[in-house]
């Protein structure tokens, strides 16, 4: 079995030149292909394991998500995986249920064990919870979640909650409902609350109003939305449509117009967001948001800051789009002119 001493021979470099070049390190181009070619035909495998001990990393990346088996969240996993799966340490995932557990894992990955990287996903950090972990030099890459001065992924969630309002105003709909989260204090989920804002917006410059009772806020999930979506379409003034904050959320309400005998999209439209594959599944239409692009593009960013390369400090907003599928359409309209009902 090859050794780094083998490698360095071939290449005509130091055994420090090589090590740098495996940790990520900048080495000059010429001097990185000569190591690269050494490696090839040596078929060196490096010990990943044992140059993260040395330097007092594991040797994985730590990917810390709250409710991972939720499928915008195993989506946003599925695509590091597969951007890290080439020439990355493993993924290890901290699921997050709640504060405390959010606090534990901080301690976790400040430990004198840190990962070799961190990416957070969905989570905005307190400033001790950062300074924390910025202390034992791990400096987390934010995804979902917009961190100042950090680098942070986002899309922008009220012209999302926009564009979905838009959507079923420009098929006529002025009956429209909205279903969210409420928003979590302690998490600092703000996804949701975005949308709705946007929601509203959307219908104040439509010169809509919204009836009372038409805004159902509760926790996050099918099951909740579900039970929102009953009580709306049993109203007398039921909505012609429906905008879900989340496609889990869609899904339930799908689920409630079944049950309900409301015809989808003949007699009430519904709306969600995110495009997860269930939602493609069952011909959704909502926002989408680029997950797995996102998700790359995390990945990329991590190994910039693993190498000690500039990255952007910036928010980079990555562009929303509402993608029509079965549950919307146009509103019918009388011989006056005035919406009687889905087309």
């Amino acid at each position: 079995m090859s050794t780094i001493h083998d490698v360095a021979r071939a290449a005509g470099v130091g055994v420090g030149t090589v090590s740098r070049h495996l940790n990520g390190a900048v080495v000059r181009p010429a001097t990185a292909a000569a190591i690269e070619a050494a490696i090839r035909e040596l078929r060196f495998v490096a010990n990943r394991a044992a140059r993260g001990l040395a330097r007092g990393r594991l040797p994985a990346i730590a990917v810390l998500i709250p409710y991972v088996t939720q499928p915008s969240a195993f989506e946003r996993v599925r695509g590091i995986l597969d951007a890290a799966r080439d020439d990355d340490p493993p993924v290890s995932l901290y699921d997050v249920a709640g504060p405390a557990q959010l606090d534990a894992h901080i301690r976790a990955l400040s430990s004198d064990l840190r990962p070799e990287g961190l990416i957070v996903v969905s989570l905005a950090l307190s400033a001790t919870q950062l300074a924390t972990l910025e202390a034992s030099d791990v400096h987390p890459v934010f995804l979902d979640a917009h961190q100042e001065g950090r680098p942070s992924l986002i899309v922008d969630d009220v012209d999302g909650g926009r564009l979905a309002t838009a959507h079923l105003i420009d098929l006529g709909h002025t009956r429209i409902a909205f279903i969210g989260d409420w928003e979590d204090s302690a998490l600092r989920f703000r996804s949701s609350a975005r949308r709705h804002r946007g929601y509203l917006e959307a219908m104040a410059e439509a010169g809509l109003v919204v009836p009372a009772g038409y805004e159902s806020l509760g926790d996050h999930g099918a099951g909740p939305a579900f039970d929102h979506a009953l009580a709306l379409l049993s109203r007398a003034d039921r909505p012609t449509a429906i905008f879900a904050a989340s496609d889990t959320q869609a899904l339930g309400v799908l689920r409630a117009a079944r049950e309900s005998g409301v015809q989808v999209p003949d007699e009430c439209s519904i709306i969600g967001f995110d495009d997860v594959e269930s939602a493609r599944s069952a011909g959704l239409t909502t926002v989408r948001q680029p997950l797995a692009e996102m998700s790359a593009r995390a990945v990329e960013l991590l190994r910039s800051e693993r190498a000690a390369a500039p990255s952007s400090r910036l928010a980079e907003v990555f562009p929303v789009q509402v993608v029509q599928r079965s549950t919307t359409c146009r509103m019918a309209r009388s011989s006056s002119g005035s919406a009687v009902g889905p087309a």
